[in-house]
């Protein structure tokens, strides 16, 4: 019988296991801190408590509830065991919408709109054109392309930036660190979606938003780690930035105290860009649980020395 331990720090996953169980009659569950998921076959999570893999002597797989594995990789190259995440093309949906918004709202001037009704300030801005609104993808992974080509398709002019050579119809794209400066120069609204590595690990930092056009705006909906958050606050209070619309913090839930929350210029979502269906990942899960029982190659896996798609 497989074992499954339902994994979080910071989530609740309990309502995977009867799904899980429905999904294969004879599995079994447990939910961290339960002292049994120790004996687990299989660890089911989202933020993984750290170094517990190491005391799971009977694991066998690790899978991620989320297209992203960042945050359940530490751990997994010693315990020698494959991981697996989450495709769902509805996430991609959301996040294409959330970022829509997001770019809309800085587009459209609906953050001046909402300073100027604290101030019962009637003043209507310009209108202009999607074509005249430069917007830079940073990151062009599944999630990136497909938002840089919702937003070409809106008629916006869209660049994108990745560590790789990307081609992508009607949106000019960069690669490498060398071509980085001339990507974000033109970035009047700037949205993160790459991928937490090592290397990106803070790289919204004050070099990185010097290199944006004055008044420019960030859509922060990659990871919280990406951001320095003392040198997003100085660019704000600065008034080199205008504004953001951040999804993601260093540290999740943001503490009612912080003082992000205060800051007129920042929009604040707790974390809702996007999501994998309940049933999207009882599916996924459950076919890598049947498949490793037989022998079979897993599906989704991802290279655990660089956290991406194999």
């Amino acid at each position: 019988m497989t074992h499954v331990a339902l994994l979080s720090q910071t989530s609740k996953l309990e309502y995977l296991g009867p799904m899980l169980q429905q999904a294969i009659p004879d599995l079994s569950y447990s939910v961290w801190p339960d002292p049994a998921c120790l004996h687990a076959n299989v660890a089911v999570c989202w933020n993984t408590p750290p170094g517990l893999y190491a005391r799971m002597s009977q694991l066998r797989l690790v899978h991620s509830i989320a297209a992203g594995v960042d945050n359940i990789l530490p751990g997994t190259a010693e315990a020698g065991v494959p991981v697996c995440r989450v495709v769902d093309p509805g996430l991609t949906q959301g996040m294409v919408e959330y970022v829509l918004w997001a770019v809309l709202y800085f587009h459209r001037s609906f953050d001046v709109v909402q300073r100027q009704q604290r101030n019962q300030i009637w003043s209507r801005p310009p209108r202009r054109q999607a074509a005249n609104c430069r917007v830079g993808v940073l990151g062009l992974g599944n999630l990136g392309r497909s938002v840089a080509i919702a937003l070409r398709n809106m008629n916006y002019s869209v660049s994108g930036w990745a560590r790789s050579e990307h081609v992508l119809d009607g949106i000019q794209t960069y690669a490498g660190k060398e071509s980085l400066a001339t990507f974000l120069a033109s970035a009047e609204v700037l949205v993160n979606l790459l991928p937490l590595t090592e290397e990106t690990r803070g790289v919204l930092n004050r070099d990185l938003l010097a290199a944006l056009p004055n008044g420019a705006a960030l859509v922060g909906c990659g990871r919280g780690e990406h951001m320095v958050i003392d040198d997003l606050v100085a660019s704000l209070r600065s008034g080199h930035l205008r504004g953001a619309v951040l999804d993601v913090f260093p540290h999740e839930p943001l503490a009612p105290d912080d003082p992000l929350w205060t800051i007129p210029e920042i929009v604040i979502t707790p974390h809702m860009a996007t999501m994998a269906s309940a049933q999207a990942i009882v599916h996924q899960v459950s076919e890598n649980i049947r498949r490793m029982e037989l022998g079979e190659p897993l599906i989704n896996v991802v290279d655990a020395s660089r956290g991406i798609n194999c």
